[in-house]
C-alpha cells in the first residue's frame, strides 16, 4: 500500500501534467482528417474561445474525478472514475490540439479551477458513493447542455470543432448514464440550477481569458 506521501507525490505529478498539456489521447482525434476551414478573424476568434470553455471544462472534469477517485469507498465506483478520467483525458488532449490549430491559448485561470474542482470532487467523494456517483451525472448533465449550446454556436464551416464536440457529447453522455447504473442518487432540479450558475462562472470568464 503507498504511503500518504506517495499519493501525495501522484497527485501533484496528475495535476502538472493536467495543467501542463502533457495529457495524451488513447483514442484517435475524432477530426481526423478533415480539412481545416477558412474562417474570418471574428468567426476564428469566437470558435477558439469556446473551445477554451471546453478545454478549460475538461481540466475541471480531470479534478473532479481524481479528488473523487481519491475518497471513493467502493473499489468499483473508482474503477468507474477513472475510467471516465481516462476518456475525459482524450478530450482534453483534443481541445489543446484544436486551439493550437485555431492558433489560441488554454484559459490562464485553469490552474484555479483545478485546484477549486479537485477539492469539490474529494469532498463529494467523502459524502458517500451514492452521492458521488449522482454528482457526475448531475455534472455530465450540465456539460451535455453547453455542448449542445456550442454546438449552435461554432461557426457552421468549423467542422473540425463541431466533430470532437459531438464525440465528447456522446462520453459526456454516456459517464452520466453510467453513474446512474452505478448506483448514484440524483441530484433534485434546485440543485442543479446551483451547479448551472457556478459553471457559468467558468464559462464566461474561460472563454475571455
Amino acid at each position: 500500500m503507498s504511503s500518504l506521501a506517495d499519493q501525495l507525490v501522484a497527485e501533484v505529478d496528475k495535476a502538472l501534467r493536467t495543467l501542463t498539456g502533457q495529457r495524451s489521447a488513447e483514442r484517435p482525434n475524432p477530426a481526423g482528417g478533415l480539412p481545416e476551414a477558412e474562417m474570418v478573424d471574428e468567426a476564428r476568434r469566437h470558435a477558439a474561445g469556446l473551445m477554451r470553455v471546453n478545454h478549460t471544462g475538461e481540466i475541471c472534469a480531470q479534478a473532479l474525478y481524481e479528488g473523487q477517485a481519491l475518497t471513493a469507498r467502493k473499489p468499483e465506483v473508482r474503477r468507474l472514475l477513472e475510467s471516465a478520467a481516462g476518456e475525459e483525458a482524450d478530450h482534453l488532449a483534443w481541445c489543446e490540439q484544436r486551439l493550437q490549430e485555431l492558433e489560441s491559448r488554454p484559459s490562464t485561470l485553469n490552474p484555479i479551477f483545478y485546484a477549486l474542482s479537485y477539492a469539490v470532487g474529494a469532498a463529494t467523494g467523502l459524502l458517500g458513493d451514492r452521492v458521488s456517483l449522482g454528482f457526475v451525472e448531475a455534472t455530465e448533465d450540465q456539460v451535455c447542455s453547453h455542448l449542445e449550446k456550442h454546438l449552435a454556436e461554432l461557426p457552421p464551416e468549423d467542422q473540425r470543432s463541431r466533430k470532437i464536440v459531438r464525440r465528447m457529447h456522446e462520453d459526456e453522455a454516456r459517464h452520466g448514464s453510467a453513474a446512474l447504473e452505478e448506483g448514484g442518487v440524483a441530484f433534485p432540479e434546485p440543485v442543479k440550477k446551483v451547479m448551472t450558475a457556478v459553471s457559468r462562472v467558468m464559462t464566461e470568464t474561460s472563454y475571455r481569458l
